[in-house]
């Protein structure tokens, strides 16, 4: 029996305070968590799975799976200028349940504190992964099932049909499952239809070399998972041939589709990066925008730096207790409010001094 129930990923936070979830949590975290007794200071990637309040070592052997069922939660242990560092995210599987994703959401804080504050948080929801998430690992795959109730393994559905969408440049690309539609297309990327034993990939006239190479990478890391049985064809918009007819078919019949500028990498560069201070300093907190620079960042507020592809909260040496435990919230409820936006995109916590290269390149 798949978990086929999904939760309003918009309602969902990086530490549901003071909600009865929460008190449950703390119930089966009040003898400390024997899992972060493990972690060390060698680099290295570490990923862990919820099942019912608990966290479960994932086996290393299935690094970059994750089932749509479950939530996880991944350290990545790095070492920069001879210095330790680390970032946390948690995974929500898009059909996890309200318990495993909070679970995730209060453990990556547990885990937080038991690092001294050190980590970037990163939370992660399926199909709007952050570029750092996805980076971690040689193959990214996502599987249909995951842990019930019973703590009963839910076997995936082998090969189910899905659309990827390879997006980026030579030094950079991204790739997401999309719907199965010709809507999804456009003229500017790489598009793979997986059935299975056989790939059909898309190459439009405006795809980038970048994401041609990134396919190819896909198709052959997908062959060799299978067995090396996958039949691969690749073909653009105007060839006309039994495998081009089959892709057209599927998602729907072919169409006139999106334009590299409409669906392509200049998309996302319609919308302006925004900056809100968040301040308690009138003894109530209040919201405000700022300047986008990275000189207007304060060090006693919180601060939501909205990138477009990514909402960080930075929280400055000096911050109040309140104005910490509110920041999150108050990027979900912005995010919420943009109804254009995908309720999905990443939500990065990072603490002054812990800035990580994303962060300090969202200011150039």
């Amino acid at each position: 029996m798949l978990k086929d129930q999904k939760i309003n990923i918009a309602d969902t936070n990086m530490a549901l305070f003071g909600t009865p979830l929460e008190k449950e949590i703390k119930k089966h975290a009040s003898e400390g968590e024997p899992a972060w007794k493990k972690v060390t200071k060698t680099p290295g990637v570490n990923v862990w799975r919820v099942e019912k309040f608990k966290i479960v070592e994932w086996p290393k052997d299935r690094y970059g799976q994750f089932y749509s069922g479950d939530s996880y939660i991944v350290l990545h242990t790095y070492k920069k200028d001879d210095k330790i560092l680390y970032n946390v995210h948690f995974w929500l599987g898009e059909n996890t349940t309200l318990d495993e994703a909070g679970t995730a959401a209060y453990k990556t804080v547990e885990l937080d504190d038991y690092l001294d504050g050190l980590p970037v948080q990163y939370r992660e929801v399926q199909g709007c992964e952050s570029d750092s998430f996805l980076k971690l690992f040689n193959k990214f795959e996502v599987l249909k099932g995951g842990v019930d109730t019973g703590f009963k393994h839910v076997e995936p559905e082998k090969y189910q049909p899905r659309l990827l969408h390879i997006k980026g440049k030579l030094n950079k690309t991204i790739v997401r499952q999309v719907p199965a539609s010709t809507d999804s297309l456009n003229m500017g990327d790489v598009f793979i239809l997986d059935v299975g034993l056989k790939l059909y990939t898309f190459q439009p006239a405006g795809a980038g070399a970048g994401e041609k190479a990134a396919a190819s990478q896909l198709t052959r890391a997908i062959d060799d998972q299978r067995g090396s049985k996958v039949e691969v064809y690749t073909f653009g918009y105007d060839d006309k041939d039994a495998h081009a007819d089959f892709f057209w078919q599927f998602l729907g019949g072919k169409k006139a589709i999106k334009s590299a500028a409409d669906g392509g990498d200049d998309a996302d560069l319609k919308e302006k990066k925004k900056l809100f201070k968040v301040s308690d300093a009138s003894g109530t907190i209040k919201v405000e925008e700022a300047p986008f620079a990275r000189k207007s960042l304060n060090q006693n507020d919180v601060f939501v730096v909205d990138t477009i592809h990514t909402i960080f909260v930075w929280i400055g040496t000096g911050a109040s207790a309140q104005e910490r435990k509110s920041g999150v919230q108050i990027a979900q409820g912005y995010l919420n409010n943009l109804p254009h936006r995908n309720k999905g995109t990443p939500i990065v916590r990072v603490l002054s001094g812990g800035e990580n290269e994303e962060f300090e390149a969202s200011f150039n």
